[in-house]
C-alpha cells in the first residue's frame, strides 16, 4: 500500500548569518554549560579559524578543551582517539567545527561518549540508543550539510570503504553557519565542498517518491524518498551553485558567493537528509575509501555519469535542474535533460574537479571491487529512480575510468 504521508526531520535550531558564531556566548549562558569540547582540526585551529569559537564559549563562561586531531574522511581509529578526549575531559556540551569530516566525527563522539560505546556501534539505521549530550555543528565550508543532517561518516581503513550511520539522535542540537568561517577556505576544499552541496541538491530532486519507495520486508530504510519540502529547498539550492558556485571557488574576496553557497550547503543538507541520496553516494563510498580522495571530490567526478544513466526516469526534472543551473541564459525554460549534464560538466571543468577515475590514482582494475562493494549499499539504490544491476554500476565505474 502507497505511503500517503511524510515527515521531515531537522536540527533543533538553525541560527544562519555573519558572525552567528557569538550566539553561542548567549547558549552557554543559557543553558549553564561550564565544560565545552571543541572537535576540529590542527589545520583550522593553527589558522585562527576555531579562535571565535573559543573566544564566544569563553565569553558565556565556559572552560574550554580542545581536540584538533580531526583528519579528513576520519577513520574508527581516530574517533576512539577522539571518544578518549571526550571520556577524560567529561564535557557538558559538544562543539564541531570544520568540515563534514569534522562534523560527523563529533557527532559520532558524542553518541559514544553519552552511551559508553565504541564508534563501530553507530553504522546503519538508529543504532544510537538515545539522545546525547548537548551537540552544536558550525561548519567552515560550504557542502556537506552535515550541521543539519541526520547521518554521520567515518572510514574503515581495513575495508577501504566509508561506513556511514543515519539517526534522528545525530541531529544537532544547534547548527550555526556563519558564512564567515568559510572566507579563508581553500580553493580546492571550496570546489570539492560546492559540488558536494550540488551532489545533495541533485540526487534529492531526483530520488524516487516518497509514496513509491519500496523497502524490502524486515528492512528498514533512513530516509523516505522526495516531497514537496525536500524539492523546494534542493531547487533553491541548485538554482544558488548555478550562480555562485564557479564565482564562489574562483574569487577568494566574493563574499557574497561565499555567502550564497554557506546556504545552498545548508538547504541542500536539509533536503537531502529527509529525501535521501542515491547511486552517486552508493558508488563513492568504496571508490573514495580505495583511493583516499575527498567525498565531494568523488562525488563531483561520478555525478554526471550517474546522472546520464538516470536520464530517462527522470527527464522532466533533470530539464528543470539544468534550467535551474542555467538560469541566467536566454531561454532557461527551453532546456532539455541532456542540458543538465552538459551544465554539470562545464561547472565541474571551471573550479577543477577531475573527470576521470585514473586521474585520481584509480586503476581499471578496481573497477570491480568498487562495484561489489557498492553493491552491498543497497539502502541507496532504494532510492534510486532506476533501477541498478552489477553490470550497471561496472558500465557506470567503466564509463568514468
Amino acid at each position: 500500500m502507497a505511503k500517503s504521508f511524510w515527515s521531515f526531520g531537522s536540527p533543533g535550531q538553525l541560527v544562519f548569518g555573519r558572525k552567528s558564531v557569538k550566539q553561542l556566548s548567549r547558549l552557554v549562558s543559557r543553558f549553564a554549560w561550564r565544560r565545552a569540547l571543541i572537535i576540529t582540526d590542527r589545520n583550522l585551529l593553527d589558522a585562527g579559524v576555531v579562535t571565535s569559537v573559543q573566544q564566544a564559549l569563553g565569553d558565556g563562561g565556559a572552560t574550554v578543551e580542545v581536540f584538533s586531531e580531526g583528519e579528513p574522511e576520519p577513520s574508527i581509529a581516530i574517533a576512539e582517539v577522539s571518544l578518549k578526549c571526550a571520556m577524560d575531559f567529561a564535557p557538558d556540551v559538544l562543539i564541531g567545527v570544520g568540515g563534514g569530516s569534522n562534523l560527523d566525527l563529533s557527532k559520532n563522539t558524542a553518541a559514544a561518549f553519552t552511551h559508553n560505546g565504541h564508534p563501530s556501534e553507530y553504522f546503519g539505521f538508529d543504532k544510537v540508543p538515545g539522545p546525547t549530550l548537548p551537540l552544536v555543528c558550525i561548519p567552515t565550508t560550504a557542502g556537506t550539510g552535515s550541521e543539519v543532517s541526520h547521518s554521520m561518516v567515518l572510514t574503515d581503513a581495513d575495508q577501504k570503504i566509508k561506513i556511514s550511520g543515519q539517526s534522528d539522535y545525530f541531529r544537532p542540537d544547534w547548527a550555526i553557519v556563519d558564512p564567515e568561517l568559510t572566507y579563508s577556505c581553500p580553493r580546492q576544499v571550496a570546489a570539492d565542498s560546492g559540488i558536494d552541496a550540488l551532489t545533495h541538491a541533485i540526487e534529492a530532486m531526483t530520488t524516487v517518491d516518497f509514496d513509491q519507495l519500496e523497502v524490502p520486508p524486515g528492512e528498514t530504510c533512513a530516509y523516505e524518498g522526495r516531497n514537496v519540502l525536500t524539492t523546494t529547498l534542493a531547487e533553491r539550492a541548485v538554482r544558488i551553485c548555478g550562480r555562485y558556485l564557479e564565482p564562489a571557488v574562483l574569487e577568494p574576496a566574493n563574499y557574497e558567493a561565499k555567502d550564497q553557497m554557506a546556504l545552498a550547503a545548508t538547504l541542500a543538507g536539509m533536503a537531502f537528509s529527509n529525501s535521501g541520496v542515491a547511486l552517486v553516494h552508493a558508488l563513492e563510498y568504496p571508490m573514495g575509501g580505495e583511493l583516499h580522495c575527498s567525498h565531494g571530490l568523488g562525488n563531483g567526478l561520478l555525478l554526471p555519469y550517474v546522472m546520464n544513466f538516470n536520464l530517462e526516469a527522470r527527464r522532466k526534472t533533470f530539464a528543470k535542474i539544468a534550467g535551474l543551473l542555467e538560469a541566467g541564459t536566454e531561454h532557461p525554460d527551453r532546456m532539455e535533460a541532456e542540458d543538465a549534464v552538459k551544465a554539470i560538466e562545464r561547472l565541474r571543468e571551471s573550479i577543477g574537479i577531475p573527470h576521470r577515475i585514473r586521474d585520481i590514482g584509480g586503476k581499471e582494475e578496481q573497477l570491480h571491487s568498487f562495484t561489489e562493494k557498492a553493491m552491498k549499499i543497497q539502502r541507496l539504490f532504494w532510492l534510486n529512480p532506476r533501477s541498478a544491476s552489477y553490470d550497471d554500476i561496472y558500465q557506470i565505474y567503466h564509463a568514468a575510468f
